[in-house]
């Protein structure tokens, strides 16, 4: 009996040790894809704030146009540059974001 007990355990091992390391790889992932859906949120979230923050800024300084949007994308980045990267946002999808914030805010036109 002792010899099939020698035999079997590191096979034992073995198994165990594969579905230890499987569970954490499971228990990681599943980490990962949740906290990762809930930092874009908040990295959303921060953009939309940081946008609507600029417009505002933008507007009450007198800007318009373009320079307005400039304005604003100049806001963003030193407001909340972690959701800016964390987004992968590129400058056109940024300008597009910020001019329909000036239009939201004061129906501007471009």
């Amino acid at each position: 009996m002792d010899i099939i007990k020698a035999a079997l355990l590191p096979h034992i091992l073995e198994v165990t040790s594969i579905l230890v390391a499987s569970l954490i790889g499971w228990a990681a992932n599943t980490a990962r894809r949740k906290w990762g859906i809930d930092i874009e949120a908040r990295h959303r979230e921060a953009l939309q704030s940081a946008l609507l923050n600029g417009a505002r800024l933008a507007l009450e300084r007198g800007f318009g146009g373009q320079a307005a949007v400039a304005e604003i994308l100049k806001h963003v980045q030193i407001s909340v540059p972690d959701a800016v990267i964390g987004l992968d946002a590129g400058k056109e999808v940024l300008g597009n974001l910020a001019q329909a914030k000036l239009q939201e805010l004061a129906g501007l036109q471009y």
